[in-house]
């Protein structure tokens, strides 16, 4: 049966600038990077102590997803930490940290305008 999910792919215009973005910003490790077909690598990404990876990969014929909402959410511990943290190493956020009923949020564009929302459980 399922048991969980192995990546998630985020959508890209330029693989170089997302990996140095991802790797150096915040922090994720490069599992593999490979040739995938002409001009375009297979980048997979580890996020450090969690088994779900993250793929730097445009499907052809997907590039309108580049830019838009990311239906998937990251967390963190400390959702205003992590905030300060990325917002010195030049993260972009839309706003600082909200505080909800059901926990603290706020959202994180990644350099293609890749939308994600990032919260504290």
């Amino acid at each position: 049966m399922i048991k969980g999910i192995k990546f998630i792919s985020i959508p890209v215009s330029d693989q170089d600038r997302a990996l140095a973005f991802y790797t150096e910003k915040l922090d994720f490790r490069v599992v593999t990077d490979q040739e995938f077909g002409p001009g375009r690598r297979w980048i997979e990404l580890a996020i450090p102590g969690h088994d779900t990876g993250v793929v730097l990969f445009t499907p052809e014929g997907h590039e309108s997803r580049i830019g838009t909402f990311y239906p998937a959410s990251l967390f963190c511990d400390n959702a205003q930490k992590t905030y300060e943290e990325l917002t010195a190493r030049g993260v972009q956020f839309d706003g600082p940290p909200k505080k909800e009923h059901w926990g603290t949020f706020m959202m994180m564009r990644d350099p293609d305008g890749n939308q994600f929302v990032v919260s504290s459980r």
